[in-house]
C-alpha cells in the first residue's frame, strides 16, 4: 500500500504574529511546511523546514528552493503590487495555490450594511496600507481571470497574540499596559460604543489551515474572524481587568485625534473609528468545523502573561506616551 505524501506548503515569512500560529497548526496537522525568510525573527517553528533567502532576491530564492513544487504558497509579507508581481513570476509554475494575505481594513468603512461580507466594497481613502492591499488584490484577480493564476485572498481583521489589539497606544510593545498600570489616562476614540472584532491568532489559524490546498478556495476571497463582538469600551476595560486595574479613559473624537497626531489618523479614520462586524458564513461553508473558541477575556490574559513572562518583552516607548499625552492635553484645553 502506498502512503499519500503530505501536503507541501511554502510560507514566505511564517514567523510573525498571525503566521507563527498558523505555522504551528500546519505542522501539527502533518503538513510539510517550508519557511522562506531571512531568519531574523527569534521564533522557531519546530518541524518546519527553514529556507534562508531574501524573497526580494529572485535568484537566491530559486537557488534555495531548487526544483521544489508546492501544493500552496502563502506570502505573509506582501504589501505592494510589486511584491505580488514578483511572486507571480516566482511561483506561477511552482504551486497549485497562491494565498495572499490582505486586510479587512480594505473594506469600505463605514460599511453600507450592518454586517461586512466578502462582497462588501473595497475602498479606503485614508490609509495607504489598505489601498496597497486593494491594489494587490486587483492584480491577483486579473491574474486569475487572464492567466489562470491560482490565487486565494484572505483578509484578517485585528488579530492578536503577542501584541495588544488596541486602537491607540502602540503596536508590538507594552506601552499601553504601562499606562494602565501607572494609572495614566488612555485614549478611547469617539464614545467607545462602536463595535469591533478582535481575533486570537490561534483561532484564525483554525480557519486558515484548511484553506491550504483546497481547490474550492481558488479564485475566492475570505475573511476569518471570531464571532464575538465587543465595544471599544469593553475591549479596554477587559484589558484593564486582566491587569487588575481600573482604566482612566478619556473620550476624544477620532477626527480631533488625527488633527493633533496625524500619524494616528489613517488606521483610525480608515478603519477602527467605525463599527466592524463580520459575517463568517463563507469560510464556515468551506471549513464547516471552524469556530473561534478563545474569548477576548481569556485571550488577553494569555497576551499579558506573555509580556510579563520575560522582562525583555516589556518594551515601553516614551514617544508613544508623549503622543498620547499631547492628544489628551490638547483635548482638555
Amino acid at each position: 500500500m502506498t502512503l499519500e505524501a503530505p501536503m507541501r506548503v511554502l510560507f514566505i515569512g511564517g514567523t510573525g504574529i498571525i503566521s507563527s500560529a498558523v505555522s504551528r497548526l500546519a505542522v501539527s496537522r502533518g503538513i510539510d511546511l517550508w519557511l522562506c525568510n531571512r531568519g531574523e525573527h527569534r521564533v522557531t517553528i519546530e518541524g518546519a523546514r527553514q529556507v534562508r533567502a531574501d524573497i526580494n532576491d529572485i535568484v537566491a530564492v530559486r537557488a534555495a528552493l531548487g526544483d521544489a513544487k508546492f501544493d500552496a504558497v502563502v506570502d505573509w509579507v506582501a504589501y505592494e503590487p510589486s511584491h505580488v508581481e514578483r511572486d507571480i513570476t516566482l511561483f506561477a509554475s511552482r504551486t497549485a495555490q497562491y494565498v495572499f494575505i490582505s486586510s479587512a481594513s480594505a473594506y469600505e468603512k463605514p460599511s453600507r450594511t450592518p454586517i461586512i461580507t466578502e462582497s462588501t466594497p473595497l475602498k479606503n481613502p485614508f490609509w495607504e496600507y489598505s489601498r496597497n492591499k486593494i491594489a494587490c488584490e486587483d492584480l491577483l484577480v486579473r491574474a486569475y481571470r487572464e492567466k489562470d493564476f491560482p490565487a486565494t485572498i484572505v483578509r484578517p481583521s485585528l488579530t492578536y497574540d503577542t501584541v495588544l489589539p488596541i486602537a491607540i497606544g502602540g503596536w508590538g510593545c507594552a506601552t499601553f499596559l504601562d499606562r494602565l498600570k501607572g494609572g495614566r489616562p488612555i485614549i478611547v476614540h469617539g464614545d467607545g460604543t462602536s463595535l469591533w472584532t478582535v481575533t486570537h491568532a490561534d483561532d484564525f489559524a483554525k480557519g486558515f489551515v484548511p484553506l491550504l490546498g483546497h481547490p474550492m478556495a481558488i479564485g475566492q476571497s475570505y475573511h476569518i474572524t471570531t464571532d464575538e463582538v465587543l465595544t471599544w469600551n469593553q475591549i479596554y476595560r477587559t484589558v484593564a481587568d486582566a491587569l487588575g486595574v481600573t482604566p482612566n479613559m478619556v473620550y476624544i473624537p477620532s477626527e480631533f485625534i488625527a488633527s493633533v497626531e496625524p500619524s494616528m489618523g489613517p488606521s483610525l479614520l480608515g478603519d477602527k473609528a467605525h463599527s466592524a462586524v463580520f459575517d463568517n458564513s463563507k469560510i464556515k461553508r468551506l471549513v464547516p468545523d471552524f469556530v473561534a473558541t478563545i474569548p477576548f477575556h481569556a485571550g488577553i490574559r494569555r497576551t499579558i502573561a506573555w509580556f510579563e513572562a520575560e522582562p525583555t518583552r516589556w518594551v515601553v516607548h516614551p514617544d508613544v506616551h508623549a503622543a498620547m499625552d499631547r492628544v489628551i492635553a490638547a483635548w482638555r484645553r
